[in-house]
């Protein structure tokens, strides 16, 4: 085997980053696009120390769970990789990738892996969306395959193709945001392109429009558009802007807040100085009796429709005593913490960023919840470590950490502190499973809920409960 080679697989199965694999004479090789038990026809791209990455050429036998993706821009779009799995088999092969997370990755006893939770809206199910101008527009295999010229190839409002932070696909539709988010889409890229408004170029660092981020609520059916812009210099641009901040929101009246911010930096993550807030300066959502306020920039969990059940399963997890101490670590914006208080005498948020600290504190305030006392602190510290053992001991400790997992040192406090229920919240298994071995020490793991939050994805939450081993 060697690249070029093109050959004939059957799938065996779908891996945890969500891409398919196959065996040639025993050789491992990667398919993107390929479903599970389908015979194709592929051929080497790269060849790698264990495996073969190539590309997808042709379906000999397709899937009977292969479907037909809704979105235009499937396939070549970094987003939706999975539209074209029927979404029970995609919800079935999340489940199993939990299983293979535990028992053969971090080889972990557990009790009961429970069935996985299916997010009750398959499409328009994301409540926030940030969408990327480029002067660099990428061009589809469909226009490339035309022989036309391309025009607009300088303007581009949409998403990033898989690998290039500077390839931005042109958006018209998006299958998996509110369904308003089009319209406005094409408006903003209407009056951008009529007043001849400059494009940021990644690699020239040169450019005016830089993101456009959307946030709604399901709730109060409330929405947030961000502008995000280097700064305003000359007439068009000030222009464009006027337009976006008085203009906009009368044609769009849906829209409840509209924000116009700055960003001069290199980065790329999509934040900025706000220069003007037209409407409220948050959208709220509402969820297990809590109002939760959504400033701009902050985080909160990305499907509404799947939000109750997430709480649900989290504290499903533990058996809560009016009496109990619980830590809420890595608590974000208290989107756990907050509900958490219903159950508990105390909890205690720990969360590094903090923006975040202030708006769950404004979150706690607007809820009248007087129990709940937030923290900013680093966990990867040891300085929080030795305030951790100021504080409280905890009956129950609720862990919610990036994808990354536990810090180490924070993983031994917790087994230094022993409380008697572990609830371990995960976007990903295999970190999550990789902790537990450590945790393993003291805890039992009782329980797995997987859940679906991200449709037509590879990705998946999961709740473990741990319990305390008797000695």
């Amino acid at each position: 085997m060697k690249q070029g080679d093109v050959l004939d697989i059957r799938v065996d199965s779908v891996g945890f980053e969500g891409i398919s694999i196959g065996r040639h004479d025993g050789v491992v090789v990667f398919i993107p696009g390929a479903l599970p038990n389908e015979l194709v026809r592929v051929k080497l791209r790269k060849k790698k120390k264990k495996y073969f990455e190539s590309e997808l050429l042709e379906i000999i036998e397709p899937s009977h769970h292969r479907v037909q993706p809704r979105c235009e821009y499937f396939g070549e779009c970094g987003g939706c990789k999975w539209q074209q799995f029927e979404y029970a088999e995609q919800v079935a092969w999340k489940q199993k990738h939990v299983q293979d997370a535990f028992e053969r990755l971090g080889k972990v006893l557990y009790g009961t892996l429970r069935t996985i939770i299916q997010s009750p809206a398959e499409f328009h199910y994301r409540n926030k969306m940030e969408f990327s101008f480029s002067a660099r527009r990428w061009l589809t295999k469909k226009e490339l395959q035309s022989g036309e010229e391309a025009t607009q190839k300088h303007f581009a409002l949409g998403l990033h193709v898989p690998g290039r932070f500077d390839g931005v696909l042109d958006i018209h539709e998006c299958h998996i945001q509110h369904k308003l988010g089009n319209s406005i889409l094409d408006k903003v890229r209407a009056k951008a392109l009529e007043l001849n408004i400059s494009c940021y170029h990644d690699r020239e660092q040169v450019g005016f429009l830089r993101h456009l981020v959307l946030r709604t609520t399901l709730a109060t059916q409330q929405t947030m558009v961000i502008l995000i812009t280097n700064t305003v210099s000359v007439d068009q641009q000030k222009q464009f802007v006027h337009w976006f901040t008085t203009e906009f929101p009368k044609e769009v009246p849906e829209v409840t807040t509209v924000i116009h911010a700055i960003k001069d930096t290199l980065s790329p993550v999509a934040v900025g100085e706000i220069q003007t807030t037209v409407g409220n300066e948050f959208i709220t959502e509402q969820s297990y009796g809590i109002n939760f306020r959504i400033s701009p920039f902050s985080f909160f969990q990305t499907n509404s429709h799947q939000l109750t059940n997430f709480l649900q399963a989290t504290f499903d997890a533990a058996l809560f005593g009016n009496n109990d101490v619980v830590w809420d670590l890595y608590c974000g914006t208290g989107s756990i913490t907050l509900p958490l208080s219903q159950f508990a005498k105390k909890v205690i948020g720990i969360e590094l960023v903090e923006s975040s600290i202030q708006d769950a504190k404004a979150n706690a305030t607007f809820n009248n919840i007087n129990n709940v006392d937030f923290y900013c602190a680093d966990l990867h510290k040891p300085s929080t470590i030795d305030f951790l053992h100021t504080l409280p001991k905890p009956d129950i400790i609720v862990v919610d950490p990036p994808r990354a997992g536990i810090h180490e040192q924070t993983l031994r406090t917790i087994l230094e502190i022993a409380p008697s229920q572990l609830v371990y919240v995960s976007c990903n298994p295999t970190t999550q499973a990789r902790d537990c071995a450590i945790l393993n020490e003291k805890y039992d793991v009782q329980y797995l809920q997987p859940l679906d939050m991200f449709p037509h994805t590879f990705h998946v939450e999961n709740v473990a409960r741990l319990v305390l081993r008797n000695t």
